[in-house]
Formats: structure tokens, C-alpha cells, sequence
């Protein structure tokens, strides 16, 4: 069953507008099917120039006639999937440098640019540019990203129950089954129409054969189809965990360059995050080893073949799938706030994590730990607790445990228990 499209006010469009009319050239970045075209569409009006590099009459053009193909007068021109032609880049340059009236160029990536080895122009001091995720619920809810804001102030808000997916039973609360089912469905708006979890699961391993004969062509040359499949399982199962190389490498066989590679690919396709290690402190035991995360649980449990009755019964299981899944949610609120966050984990050596660090601009931190249980005590804030007052005695914090209970709670000074649904309140 297919449930009518609906439109939704995407975060980033905003930042979009914003920039356009104080930049020469605004990249838009984001994998495939994350809703990039449909919002730039949204963005363009009447004199808009719409071109999609998709279509393979109009790449043969722009890669026979580069110059011919961007030439315009001073509206926007949007140029979707530049990927495919990166020798656009060099014309473009040229063509801001001769006109550099700001809002010219509009373009769009499901691969990063900057990271394909056939580029060589970086558009430095020319070039913005915004990351677009997959939906988060905040957007599929129609409210304002204000969580990281409410949490520096201890402002939560929580939301009611909602229909929580299309064509889903209203929920009757906010419980863990209601969280899991929003991460089975994942962000992709295709894939969130589609009511069955085996229609889902078709729809993702469609995505994936596409990226894997298609995009990844244009990023890196593969030599084993094969073995680029399972690295994407055996990452899809090391999501929320801290990377291993040495050990990815031993479960597929594959040299060490060969694994950095294709995972530098992946990341370049925005199918994979890395959250790099807190690292301002003294503390000689601290972790520099990067976290990895999928950038899609809906595509993280079809890589899997998870069922819904299966995850929800393992504890394992169903605590990687949430962190994951705030993960997700939590970088939509980062990115469109642009510099004033940074987001990183901290883990050391005597094993004491906080799963994300938020940094505001003016120093103060935020800690944050997922728990998938319905319940907590006081021993869920004992890293926090420790952070706080080893690491940064001398910096504001706030900590926060994000859980799949009910009730706002207070732990103590600027310690609380926040349901997860406080993410898209």
C-alpha cells in the first residue's frame, strides 16, 4: 500500500534562502533520495534555471560544453547531482569570478564533492555548504528545531503521541515499540510511505544495488561488488560502536587500504557519519578513536534483515537501533544551527563513555546518554556525573539521559531523565 506524498517544511530551507543571497555558489549535500531536489524546487520560482545532470542528454551537454551549459544571466540556476560532471566546477569559478553577484548557482551532490578524486577545484572562498539528512520527526511533525536551545536552558518540552508514521495506527503513547517503529521506518520519504516492513526492506536493498552499480562509480573504482555489500553489513552492524579497522578488515578479508577506502566512499555517499572523540583535556586515558554511525536506521535494519518482533526483545539489538537513531536526529539539530554546536563522544580507557558531547559556541556542554530502558535510576548518570567533574569542573553542564520512559525527571543539579521524544517537541 502507497500513501499519498505529503510535503514537509524541511529544516534547511531556511539556511538555503539565507545563504543564496549572501554567496556566490550554495552546494546542497545529502545522499539520494534524502528530498534534496524536492526542496530546492521549492526554493526556485518562475525564472529559475532546473537542470538535472540525471538526465543524460543534459550531462553529454554540460561535459561536451561546460561553458555553454552554465552560461546565464543573473538568476538562479540550479544544477542538480554535480557529481556527475565535476568539470563544472572550473567553469563556475570562472563565471563567479567574472559576475560575482551572490545567489547564481545553486547545485546539488549525493556524493561529497570535495572528497572525488577528479576534482581539483575547491571553490574556496566561493562555495557554501549545507548538509541535508534523511527526514528527521521534528520535520515530519512540523516543529520548530529548538531542542539543543531547551536543553542548555533545561527547558524540555515533550510532545504528545502522533501518527507516528504514515499509514500507521496512532499511537496511544510514546513507549520503546513507538520509538522502534519510527527507527524501522527510517527518514527516507520513498520508504516512509510504504506501510509493509517488507516492502520497506525492498525499497532499501533497491537503494543500495543502485548505489553500489551506479554512484560509487563515480567516487572509486571497486573490484569486488561483492565485498563493497558486505562491508555496508558489517558496518550497518558496527553503527554506534567505535571504529575498528583492524577488525573490519579480518571479518572480510580485505587489505587495510583497500577497507579505508571503500569506507571513505561510503562516507562520501553519506551512507555512513563518523563522530569524532572529545579531545580537550589533559586526561592521558582519554580515547581518540572516531564512533561510527549508519545515516539511516530504516536502511540500517533492512542491511540487517532485522524484524520488528526480533529487535524488540534483544536488548542489544534494540539499544544500537535507538542510539542510532538519536544519533540521527540529534545531527539534524546540529547542522542546521550551522557552527554554534559541535558534536563529539567521549570514551576512555578505564571504559567510561558519554555517548554524544555537545559543545555550544561559548563553551558550555552538553552530555547526552541514550538508554533504551523505560526506566532509570541514579547509576545512569555516573559518566555524566564524572565528565562534569574530571574533565570540565570549570565549564556549564548539562547532563541528559534520553530514554523510553514517560516522565521528565530531575537527577540532581542539572541532571534530568528526558523521554526521547523531547528531540521533536
Amino acid at each position: 500500500m502507497i500513501i499519498k506524498p505529503k510535503p514537509y517544511q524541511r529544516w534547511q530551507i531556511d539556511t538555503l534562502q539565507k545563504k543564496l543571497s549572501q554567496r556566490r555558489v550554495l552546494i546542497l549535500n545529502g545522499s539520494r533520495q534524502c528530498g534534496k531536489t524536492t526542496l530546492v524546487k521549492q526554493i526556485a520560482d518562475s525564472q529559475t534555471i532546473y537542470r538535472t545532470l540525471d538526465d543524460p542528454t543534459l550531462l553529454n551537454a554540460a561535459l561536451s560544453d561546460p561553458q555553454g551549459f552554465i552560461r546565464h544571466d543573473d538568476q538562479l540556476m540550479i544544477i542538480d547531482e554535480i557529481q556527475r560532471a565535476p568539470i563544472l566546477l572550473q567553469v563556475i569559478k570562472q563565471e563567479v569570478d567574472d559576475n560575482p553577484m551572490p545567489g547564481r548557482f545553486l547545485l546539488t551532490g549525493s556524493a561529497n564533492i570535495q572528497s572525488l578524486p577528479s576534482v581539483t577545484e575547491s571553490l574556496a572562498g566561493r562555495v557554501s555548504q549545507v548538509r541535508l539528512r534523511p527526514l528527521v520527526l521534528g520535520e515530519i511533525n512540523a516543529v520548530e528545531p529548538n531542542f539543543l536551545k531547551n536543553a542548555f536552558l533545561q527547558n524540555f518540552k515533550l510532545t504528545k503521541p502522533f501518527q507516528a508514521s504514515e499509514g500507521v495506527v496512532q499511537q496511544s503513547s510514546w513507549n520503546k515499540d513507538a520509538y522502534l517503529l519510527e527507527a524501522f521506518h527510517g527518514g527516507y520519504p520513498e520508504a516512509r510511505r510504504l506501510i509493509d516492513e517488507r516492502e520497506q526492506r525492498g525499497w532499501h536493498k533497491d537503494y543500495l544495488n543502485a548505489l553500489i552499480e551506479r554512484d560509487l562509480k563515480d567516487i572509486t573504482h571497486i573490484k569486488r561488488k561483492d565485498s563493497m555489500a558486505k562491508l555496508i553489513e558489517v558496518l550497518a552492524a558496527w553503527s554506534s560502536k567505535l571504529m575498528d579497522v583492524s577488525s573490519i578488515c579480518k571479518s572480510l578479508a580485505l587489505t587495510r587500504p583497500t577497507v579505508e577506502s571503500y569506507i571513505n566512499a561510503l562516507e562520501s555517499l553519506y551512507l555512513i557519519d563518523r563522530v569524532r572523540p572529545w579531545y580537550k583535556t589533559d586526561y592521558d586515558r582519554v580515547g581518540k578513536r572516531e564512533k561510527l554511525f549508519f545515516s539511516d536506521t530504516g536502511m540500517m535494519t533492512a542491511v540487517l534483515r532485522w524484524r520488528f518482533d526480533q529487535v524488540r526483545l534483544e536488548g542489544d539489538l534494540n539499544g544500537k537501533l535507538l542510539e542510532t537513531f538519536v544519533f540521527n536526529q540529534l545531527m539534524a539539530h546540529v547542522d542546521v544551527h550551522e557552527s554554534m554546536y559541535q558534536l563529539t563522544h567521549y570514551r576512555d580507557g578505564e571504559k567510561r563513555e558519554v555517548d554524544f558531547i555537545v559543545e555550544r559556541e561559548d563553551g558550555a556542554v552538553l552530555g547526552v546518554e541514550v538508554k533504551a530502558a523505560s526506566v532509570i535510576d541514579q547509576s545512569a548518570f555516573k559518566h555524566l556525573t564524572w565528565f562534569r567533574e574530571n574533565i570540565i569542573p570549570k565549564q556549564e553542564f548539562v547532563g541528559v539521559v534520553l530514554y523510553t520512559g514517560e516522565h521528565l525527571a530531575s537527577f540532581g543539579p542539572k541532571l534530568w531523565a528526558v523521554p526521547i521524544n523531547s528531540l521533536w517537541a
